[in-house]
């Protein structure tokens, strides 16, 4: 009998789909196209289960996709600029592009023995030439259209890294890599003109029928769009000619509250005032350290600078609001200035509390007594107004603001107006591992664009025939004089090439369109860009649902406004899967009252305690995400070495619904590689009986086979594959039970094989090839199941006896009620429970009981 040995069996199956190159995707518009594309990894070194994870779903549905008639898109590529490979050459010397590409090769070694369904020759690495000068082309298509310009901003720096960094990247106010401070700066940044999109991107929401909605709740929350007031506060004094204060409210309703008015260190009032103060020139100084970030904001003390101004209120020429500089509003929303209700606002509270200031309910509750602190209910709760302007407990929430707005537009006091959370995105980045901004600046022409034929603009390898010295601070392309100086383009005269690189989103926001064509000297190709588009199946994790999913979506438009990519591609992605994590136990110890985290291996694992090879025992912390920090990874290397690819991609799908975590044990990889070797050695035992075994009946085998092709067929298409694979698993059960024919059970066993390939596609093709199937299974249509086979004649009833379930008996489906009866009254164990006693009524249930009542 053959043995079930994965490391022969994987590797001879991977070169036989090799050979065949039967996963290379072509154009062919004779057949309906299927593109199926997981996020890409960034190259950080060793691929983790949460990989295999990931890739095994996206090449279920690329394998079930294929045999069911589709011509299949299904690439890989790398996510390859950024800080960690500048972090990398700072700290242990070298140099980016080689310890980036030396990742890469890594990777690939190893995701390849998964036997995933790939395109390999449509990779690319986004800090590839080829990929980012099409990148740069875009760019200069953005700016002819106005999508991208450049302004003055106040952005989020880390000193340590001297870079710029995303709301996003800034962690309890931090560099997500230095850990240092994140300070408030003021550069000149290049933009890209999001926010004119901001309606079309929140509305077109609705249409995306396929996506999770938590993950549209998550990206309309991220667009915000609010409706309020903006109106102004007249200054009593005016200052260097600022005679009002403009603001924008979401709460207008509470303008009758207003103790005081905040602005912005960064609002040019404050900084008029700072150039002839020296006190608020330090006070600015000091707030700016603060983060962007909301988090930031709400966590950190809040701040104030009397700046001895007043502003009249709207409503009261003689109402006066001290004029504040706060560090808790930024330029960048709204205004960058507020008015302060500390009776509604827990922010304006704290700061109205520690600065004296005035604190005045607009309402109440309709019951009870007013909380302490700032009184801030649902949007439903029902209030009673002792400040109102011209109603009567209404609802709070959007009917008292608009009937607020309205009031204040009949009075004259501002205007409605319609406004979007969302910013601009800054796409400058401080540093040299990321594309080249394709600009140069002149003294004479300016900010001049690259010409197209120059483009790629190539990162310098070295610097004046030596290694970049990366550990001196700051971005060694501003210290390049064979790179940053330069000819323009425009009048040939001396100039600097821009030494900002491109944040690492912009990367990732359109390499989807580049799988379509990626060796074209085009960004995209429109005869492949209107057969590939768009992505029918994306799949990657929760923490990407907003910004990069936002950033493509926009991209996608930009790139339809430039002609290179078509109307229907607006929205790329048809439908989103976002899969749960990989989690696994950590292993603790304790050494000079410090923990210290052990790796799996080191442990072993008895009556549920863990133990040291030299015997010291673990503490053990159930179901944690896996962390290279906690050293609770599992190495899918070992795993496949010890088990073989298909036991690995078998468990992450069986274990739990693929939305959900799964966590990875020992023993499930184990149970796992014993029911594929289960499955082998069925499949080997038919193929070797030949037509000599035993022949019972064909038709129960027969009818389970299309019973599970219809359930299993419905699981892959749902992504309910834990749910297919326990049909499997029933499926298996019968087929080794069964004492069907020869021949009915090998047309099972080949069945289960194809039901089996997209999990375990390399035995799956060692069955198929054990049982004679023709070809390759990865070349195998999909099996359909026929109806007429899944048509019950007869069904099994319960039977409870007062309540107490006695027995069963299976009758013909249509069998009469009466005749039910006498048959259930006839089993020895509903005739012992009645005891000689004549029941006093039997309550037939077609299909489903028979009720006894004694």
């Amino acid at each position: 009998m053959a043995r079930y040995e994965p490391a022969e069996i994987e590797a001879r199956w991977q070169k036989a789909w090799e050979d065949a190159r039967i996963f290379k995707a072509e154009r062919d518009p004779s057949r309906p196209k299927y593109y199926v594309l997981e996020m890409f990894p960034y190259p950080s070194g060793r691929i983790h289960i949460g990989h295999v994870r990931n890739y095994t779903m996206g090449d279920v549905v690329a394998r079930f996709k294929r045999a069911t008639g589709f011509n299949v898109l299904h690439p890989m590529g790398f996510d390859a600029f950024g800080m960690p490979a500048e972090n990398a050459a700072m700290a242990n010397g070298g140099h980016p592009k080689d310890w980036t590409y030396s990742n890469i090769d890594t990777m690939v070694e190893q995701m390849k023995p998964l036997g995933f369904s790939l395109d390999w020759t449509r990779m690319f690495a986004t800090c590839d030439p080829e990929y980012y000068g099409q990148q740069q082309a875009l760019f200069l298509d953005f700016l002819e259209k106005g999508l991208v310009y450049r302004k003055n901003a106040v952005v989020n720096w880390d000193p340590v890294d001297m870079t710029v960094l995303a709301n996003e990247q800034v962690i309890d106010g931090k560099g997500w890599r230095s850990g240092a401070p994140v300070e408030r700066k003021e550069l000149t940044q290049w933009f890209f003109r999001i926010s004119e999109m901001a309606g079309e991107l929140l509305d077109a929401l609705d249409g995306l029928d396929d996506w999770p909605a938590k993950v549209k709740l998550m990206q309309a929350n991220w667009i915000g769009r609010s409706r309020g007031l903006q109106f102004s506060f007249g200054v009593v004094e005016p200052e260097h000619g600022h005679d009002r204060i403009e603001v924008y409210t979401t709460r207008p309703d509470t303008l009758l509250g207003a103790s005081f008015v905040g602005i912005s260190p960064d609002h040019p009032l404050a900084k008029e005032l700072e150039r002839h103060d020296p006190k608020v020139a330090a006070f600015c100084t000091e707030a700016r350290k603060g983060g962007t970030t909301e988090e930031a904001i709400e966590t950190a003390e809040k701040l104030g600078y009397d700046t001895g101004l007043k502003v009249r209120h709207p409503f009261d020429t003689s109402w006066e609001l001290p004029v504040y500089i706060a560090n808790f509003i930024l330029m960048d929303y709204g205004t960058g200035a507020i008015f302060g209700c500390p009776a509604h606002d827990e922010r304006d509270f704290e700061f109205a509390t520690k600065y004296g200031l005035d604190i005045i309910p607009t309402f109440e509750p309709v019951e009870g007594d007013y909380p302490k602190g700032a009184y801030v209910p649902a949007k439903t709760d029902k209030v009673r107004w002792t400040r109102g302007f011209a109603w009567d407990e209404l609802a709070t929430g959007q009917d008292a603001i608009d009937a607020a707005i309205d009031f204040c537009e009949s009075k004259g006091v501002g205007q409605g107006v319609t406004k979007f959370r969302l910013r601009d995105w800054g796409l400058s980045r401080q540093r040299y591992w990321g594309c080249p901004i394709p600009v140069v600046h002149c003294e004479t022409c300016g900010v001049v664009p690259e010409k197209k034929e120059n483009l790629p603009v190539e990162l310098p390898y070295d610097e004046g025939g030596k290694p970049i010295d990366f550990s001196i601070p700051g971005n060694p392309l501003d210290r390049h004089p064979t790179w940053r100086d330069c000819a323009c383009p425009s009048c040939g005269g001396p100039a600097l090439r821009e030494t900002d690189t491109m944040d690492t989103f912009v990367d990732s926001s359109w390499y989807f369109a580049r799988f379509t064509a990626p060796r074209a000297t085009t960004p995209t190709v429109a005869e492949d860009v209107d057969y590939w588009m768009n992505v029918d199946q994306y799949i990657g994790g929760i923490e990407h649902a907003i910004l990069h999913l936002l950033y493509s979506r926009f991209f996608a438009r930009a790139m339809h406004i430039c002609g290179h990519l078509p109307e229907k591609s607006k929205e790329p992605f048809d439908a989103l899967f976002t899969q749960g994590m990989v989690t696994h136990a950590i292993y603790q110890t304790t050494k000079n009252g410090r923990p210290v985290y052990h790796y799996p291996e080191d442990v072993d694992l008895k009556d549920g305690r863990g133990y040291l090879k030299d015997g010291t025992e673990v503490e053990i912390i159930p179901s944690a995400k896996m962390s290279k920090s906690k050293n609770n990874v599992v190495d899918p290397v070992a795993i496949i070495q010890q088990y073989g690819a298909d036991t690995a991609r078998w468990f992450v799908l069986s274990d739990s619904p693929p939305e959900r975590d799964v966590e990875w044990t020992a023993a499930g990889a184990e149970a796992a590689n014993r029911h594929l070797a289960r499955v082998h050695r069925i499949a080997s035992e038919i193929a070797e009986t030949g037509e000599a075994g035993a022949k019972g009946p064909d038709e129960p085998l027969l009818r389970e086979m299309h019973k599970t092709i219809r359930d299993v067929t419905l699981g892959v298409e749902s992504f309910g594959f834990n749910a297919a694979i326990a049909k499997l698993y029933a499926f298996t059960n019968t087929l080794s039970k069964s004492d069907a024919a020869p021949a009915a059970k090998r047309q099972a066993a080949l069945t289960l094989a194809q039901l089996m390939s997209p999990m375990t596609p390399h035995l799956s093709e060692d069955i198929w090839s054990l049982l004679g199937g023709k070809g390759l299974i990865a070349e195998a249509p999909w099996p359909v199941a026929d109806e007429s086979m899944m048509v019950e004649d007869s069904v099994t009833l319960p039977i409870q006896v007062n309540g107490k379930r006695r027995g069963e008996i299976t009758v013909p489906k249509d069998m009469p009620a009466g005749e039910v009866e006498k048959a259930a009254l006839a089993v020895e164990n509903v005739q012992r429970a009645l005891d000689g006693a004549q029941p006093r009524k039997v309550i037939v249930v077609p299909g489903r009981i028979v009720n006894v009542v004694a």
